[in-house]
């Protein structure tokens, strides 16, 4: 038996490389006298040189752990023989990355905001600002949709309910109750909502009053005690959302592609992750830098290990040091709960070929492609810089998302390996598949197949230039596979921070 082209080492002096259809004991390798020395899924890993007991594995050029006991060449290397080790801060000189080369913007048919904002989906948003008033503004929405007054507003996506569990039991004054309200006002204010309805209890902590309300878009606000109760509360609310529609019924129009803001997103990563759908998608990512439209990459665990390679890309040293900053403090965070970094990968990051944190971090930053880093921003912060930024986020899916929606993003692009079935109201969200297999078994949830780059049937340029032409599809009005199975209504999740009191 030998090994086929299927076999990719991804750099000349990377320790191991992916098999992409597994390999049997036995099996040659073409890498000199190397024969596989035990079965090997697809997706993982096999040694092409022995690594001494310490020594440094190398992947993407890179190094993702270090040996915990010694590998012999043909090895099967995973967490069972690779260890993680923390990193320090590269020196790195900043500024060399050039801009992309400016593209002739393309066009969307956007929704234009009356201050000139643009969105691509009109909702009614009901916000709640704590825990308890989630229930009405459930009913509410449920209320609306089945009252069938949408119908008559054709333009209208929905209404869509934005629940949490917090928003009381928390400190009055620090930086949880500051995130919640950063996260809660951007929502209230993403040009994805045409109107909102604020709704809280009465008592809470997070008084609606000191929530930054948008000056732009039409809403009304009340509290459930003041209104009455419950059902006094939800009848207020349908009422409510009855008047907003009346003003909401608009027309999209031709706006330019740098109007749109993109997050990138990755959940549920396997082996093939950094291979096929996180590079594509950081070929999408620059497409639209270069129309002068806006992506932003997240998910601080994910980038650690990798933290040098963006920071080399900054514009300035001022824009590198912040990205350090971040890394720091969740080293401090980390420690501060008796965790490590490394407790990031999953049960099935891990059955999916990912051995540490730094290899799929590795991995993950390729979504953000080549393009400068013009800006580093907290979660849920705004900003005015267009191009590639980071925002730091949690790893966990809902919340990073959630940090990037209030952050201003009105699209999500959402790399996975494994199946992540995940959707984000009041924002589309495009799910690209890694490899072919899980996207033939999940077809339903997913939008682009990317495994076909490791099939050998399309280059990373190539699903790039798709994935791109999809989202301007998407962003247009075209419904993603997770819009069309109602994902959305659940997936709010604020990253809470703080002592629950």
């Amino acid at each position: 038996m030998t090994a086929d082209k299927r076999l990719l080492r991804l750099r000349p002096d990377d320790s191991v490389a992916v098999t992409l259809d597994g390999l049997e004991a036995g099996t040659a390798l073409p890498y000199g006298d190397i024969a596989v020395r035990e079965t090997i899924p697809p997706g993982h890993k096999v040694a092409v040189v022995s690594v001494a007991e310490g020594a440094p594995v190398r992947k993407y050029g890179q190094v993702i752990g270090y040996a915990a006991r010694p590998i012999e060449a043909g090895d099967h290397v995973h967490v069972h023989n690779v260890g993680f080790a923390d990193t320090s801060d590269a020196a790195v000189t900043t500024g060399q990355v050039p801009a992309p080369e400016p593209v002739e913007p393309e066009t969307f048919a956007g929704i234009v905001r009356p201050d000139g904002r643009v969105g691509t989906r009109n909702y009614v948003g009901i916000i709640t600002s704590v825990n308890c008033s989630a229930t009405v503004a459930k009913l509410v929405a449920e209320r609306v949709r089945i009252s069938g007054m949408l119908a008559a507003q054709p333009s209208v996506d929905g209404v869509v309910a934005i629940t949490h569990q917090t928003g009381c039991g928390l400190a009055s004054d620090g930086e949880g109750l500051e995130l919640l309200r950063r996260t809660l006002s951007g929502y209230a204010d993403h040009p994805n909502f045409g109107g909102i309805v604020v709704v809280g209890l009465g008592c809470e902590v997070n008084q609606i009053a000191e929530l930054d309300l948008p000056t732009s878009t039409p809403y009304t606000s009340m509290t459930i005690q003041d209104a009455g109760g419950t059902a006094a509360a939800v009848r207020a609310g349908v009422e409510g959302v009855e008047k907003l529609l009346a003003s909401m019924e608009i027309e999209r129009q031709p706006v330019p592609v740098s109007e749109l803001v993109l997050g990138l997103q990755c959940g549920g990563s396997d082996g093939y992750s950094g291979i096929t759908a996180n590079p594509a998608l950081g070929v999408a990512s620059d497409m639209l830098v270069a129309r002068g439209g806006t992506s932003i990459l997240g998910e601080t665990p994910e980038i650690y290990g990798a933290e040098h390679l963006l920071a080399e890309r900054a514009v300035d040293d001022d824009v590198a040091a912040r990205l350090y900053q971040r890394i720091a403090w969740w080293r401090e965070y980390t420690a501060a709960h008796g965790g490590s970094m490394d407790n990031n990968p999953s049960p099935g990051n891990k059955e999916g070929g990912i051995s540490t944190i730094l290899e799929k971090s590795l991995g993950a930053v390729a979504k953000a492609g080549t393009a400068p880093l013009s800006d580093v921003r907290l979660f849920a912060e705004q900003g005015t810089s267009r191009g590639m930024v980071f925002m730091d986020t949690p790893g966990y899916d809902p919340v990073s998302a959630t940090g990037m929606v209030a952050g201003g993003a009105n699209l999500i692009c959402f790399t996975t390996g494994r199946g992540s079935v995940y959707g984000c109201k009041p924002v589309p969200s495009l799910k690209l598949a890694t490899n072919s297999e899980m996207y033939r078994r999940m077809s339903d949830d997913m939008d682009i197949n990317c495994g076909v780059i490791a099939d050998g049937e399309a280059s990373v340029e190539e699903i790039g230039r798709q994935i791109f032409e999809r989202i301007v599809a998407t962003a247009s009005g075209e419904q993603t596979a997770s819009e069309i199975l109602g994902f959305g209504d659940e997936e709010f999740a604020p990253w809470q921070l703080g002592a629950v009191m």
